[in-house]
């Protein structure tokens, strides 16, 4: 794998130039632009808080704030894996006549989605201040686990976005797996309202793992459970790999199947 670290560095203007393009094209039709990424989580938290705080009736303390932490690394997650799919067929008019490595495309893509992140993460703690919940010392652990995440969420991407390319319908799947995923995760309720007898089994979701992380540094101000972190590295580097050599190993036909 070290040469594709040294092709990917021979190519880096070209991977800046990605990352600001998908940055400056994500709203670029739309009145509000680049201040999407702000509403966009903001929209749904209003949604999810209306939902669970007083229809469907979630009772936990300052429950927007509860939920808007671990809601934003979720749309980051879902939107890049999502996005991604798409990736090789929507450039396709690059992939068939300039050669550059197939993996700056979901590589730039997900550093795009990481840079939203930390900009949400601006109003989160400022959200959080307004509904005095203290910024504790635990903060400092926030950039491990979002570093964490964008790995997993990397080598998810290069797996959706080689496979789409021979299997079309891998887009509209994906889209349904996420859907059941977020509802499977412990995102809009707590995980201590789970049956004791199914506990066991909650956590052989990876999502868990990171979304009781980032609640417990953000929400909770005490530091994440480390044990599990470094499982959830293991799990996420292994993903990496093998995403990655999934990647490379369809990447030979992409130019046919476009």
């Amino acid at each position: 794998m070290g040469s594709v670290f040294n092709e990917i560095y021979a190519y880096r203007e070209l991977y800046k130039n990605m990352v600001k393009r998908d940055l400056r094209t994500r709203y670029k039709a739309s009145f509000l632009g680049f201040m999407w990424t702000f509403i966009n989580p903001l929209l749904q938290l209003v949604v999810y808080s209306v939902m669970f705080s007083t229809i469907m009736r979630m009772n936990i303390d300052k429950y927007p704030m509860f939920l808007f932490v671990v809601l934003l690394p979720w749309l980051f997650f879902a939107n890049t894996t999502q996005e991604a799919t798409n990736l090789i067929i929507s450039n396709s008019n690059i992939v068939k006549k300039v050669y550059f490595p197939r993996e700056i495309l979901p590589l730039a893509s997900a550093t795009a989605g990481l840079v939203n992140l930390g900009l949400s993460y601006i109003i989160a703690l400022a959200a959080l201040l307004l509904f005095r919940i203290p910024l504790r010392p635990s903060l400092i652990s926030l950039p491990l686990v979002m570093g964490l995440e964008f790995i997993f969420t990397l080598g998810v991407s290069f797996i959706v976005s080689a496979v789409n390319v021979y299997f079309r319908d891998t887009e509209h799947i994906w889209g349904i797996l996420l859907m059941a995923w977020f509802y499977l995760t412990p995102i809009v309720y707590s995980v201590n309202i789970i049956p004791a007898h199914y506990l066991k089994y909650i956590f052989f979701n990876p999502l868990v793992t990171l979304t009781e992380a980032y609640r417990d540094i953000l929400y909770y101000g005490v530091f994440p459970y480390f044990p599990g972190l470094l499982m959830f590295a293991l799990l996420s580097l292994f993903v990496l790999v093998f995403g990655y050599l999934v990647f490379k190993r369809l990447a030979k036909g992409f130019a046919e199947q476009i």
